[in-house]
């Protein structure tokens, strides 16, 4: 394990509108308030997204499971920002459902706004942490300096 202590910074609430893309959104907003560390809560609904449900494969490197979920419909998610080359990049898991269709795991890039998504950025003070390339996994992870 690694870990380090930070201080909670700016508080940001922001809302995104019909159609809107979540990691664009929220890509603009920390490269305009120059935010290298924090928290991402979202609140509202997803019209469509392309979500990685778990590891298709583990080995040599992990290669992610898709599925499509074709709303409008509801969502809760945590997650959230560090750099990865200088820019700051969204890692959010959230939970995704319409009726009795539930899905759970990590949307991506195309993950557009249904009516509302209200966006809760916390800014941590103090850190110095970005993703970097595992060789191992494949993965951009994060590490501390």
């Amino acid at each position: 394990m690694e870990y380090a202590v930070g201080k909670t910074g700016r508080i940001i609430a922001a809302r995104l509108f019909e159609g809107e893309d979540l990691y664009e959104s929220i890509h603009k907003i920390a490269v305009a308030e120059d935010i290298k560390s924090a928290a991402v809560f979202i609140t509202g609904g997803f019209r469509e997204a392309n979500v990685v449900v778990g590891p298709k494969q583990e080995k040599p490197t992990v290669v992610g499971e898709f599925r499509k979920f074709a709303g409008p419909g509801e969502v809760l998610g945590v997650g959230t920002i560090y750099c990865d080359n200088e820019e700051p990049k969204l890692h959010i898991h959230t939970a995704i459902g319409k009726a009795d269709e539930v899905m759970i795991g990590c949307p991506r890039d195309g993950t557009k706004t249904f009516l509302i998504l209200e966006v809760t950025i916390i800014e941590i003070d103090g850190l110095n942490a970005e993703r970097e390339l595992d060789e191992k996994t494949g993965l951009n992870l994060l590490r501390f300096k």
